[in-house]
Formats: C-alpha cells, structure tokens, sequence
C-alpha cells in the first residue's frame, strides 16, 4: 500500500536567508542580535493564511487595515531595534507589543525580567513601573508623559516614531526626567495609532 507524506518547508533555512539578505546586508551582524531571530520562527506567530508571507521584508498585517489592526513588523525592523535597545542580562524590560508576543520572545532570554503591555494600555499607564529598557513594537506620533515615567533614571528607550509622515527607528534615554527621542534611521515601520497626536485644526 502506497502512503503519502507531506514535506513541510523548512522555515530554519528561510530564517537564514531572511539574516542573510536582509539583516546582514543592512549592517546588523551583532550575533545575539542574529542569533535571537534565527532561533524564533516568526510564522509561529501569525495566522496560518499568512504564515506563508512570515520572512517576506515588510510588515505582515494581522486583520484589515487601519486602527487596531495588529502586525509583525519587517524583520530588518526588529533586527536594528533590538542592536539599538543593546539589552543587558539586568535590564528590567517593558514591551509595548504591536499585536504578537514576537519582540517579547527575542528579548526575554537576554534580559532579568520582562512585561508586555498593549498599546492601549501603555498610553494609560499609571505609576512607576521602573523599568531601564522600554521597546514599543510600531511607531508612535507621541509618547504619553505616563509611559515615559515608567523609565527609571537613565533608563533607555527604542521605538518607531512618526516624524512628517515619515516612520523612523528612535531611540531616547531618561534625563533629568524628561525623555528626548533622536531619530536613528528611516524604516517601514507599523504605525500604532493609539499614540497618535491629537489632531489640530487650521484655517485658512
């Protein structure tokens, strides 16, 4: 009797030529940095009609476009965010995610401690959470006062910030209590909207 078998792909092979021709041509060959995405396969954490698009170079959307919509952003993204957060084995991290647990599973094995939150509920934190690492998973139009105290002193921060309807990789650190976000490079990057700005109205 003849029996039939079904050959799954093998996603470790696309998980190397996502680092090798995306990663690696765009400057980034730290290798905890390399080492965390070829361990974490990302079609693991989309729906299975588009697992298929998981190591494509641009941002996979969960559901319809728009508010609400979540994302796994490019892995070029991820890659430079992770190089610029530079975690360290003490680091306190908070993950404002972007609609997977993605970013959480590259970074909990190189930090102490790590929490996720949403973006809806990173906009109305509350308290001092006291964390030295914040990554938010998308860009942002504007960080909310309440996020920012979560960052203890000299505590760092790396986002996606919307800058003249122009996303960028930012990064920004706590001084004197107050967090200044600097523009590192532009990349395609998912925007969240809960962080949107409030809208103004001119005339002419």
């Amino acid at each position: 009797m003849n029996t039939m078998t079904t050959t799954l792909p093998d996603t470790h092979l696309a998980r190397r030529a996502m680092i090798d021709s995306q990663l690696r041509t765009s400057g980034v060959n730290e290798e905890y940095v390399l080492a965390r995405m070829i361990a974490v396969p990302r079609e693991d954490f989309l729906p299975t009609d588009k697992a298929a698009q998981a190591y494509i170079d641009r941002a996979v959307m969960l559901g319809a476009k728009g508010e609400g919509a979540g994302h796994l952003a490019a892995p070029l993204f991820y890659g430079k965010l992770l190089l610029e957060a530079a975690p360290m084995p003490d680091d306190r991290v908070l993950v404002v995610g972007g609609g997977t647990d993605y970013l959480a599973v590259l970074l909990r094995p190189l930090v102490a401690e790590l929490h996720q939150i949403t973006a809806a509920e990173a906009v109305n934190a509350s308290g001092t959470g006291a964390y030295s690492l914040i990554v938010i998973d998308g860009a942002i139009e504007q960080l909310p006062d309440t996020l920012a105290a979560q960052l203890t002193d000299e505590g760092r921060i790396v986002t996606g910030l919307v800058l003249r309807q122009v996303t960028r990789l930012a990064t920004g650190r706590k001084v004197a209590g107050k967090v200044n976000l600097q523009p590192v490079e532009d990349l395609g990057i998912p925007v969240l909207h809960a962080f949107d700005a409030p809208k103004t109205w001119t005339f002419a």
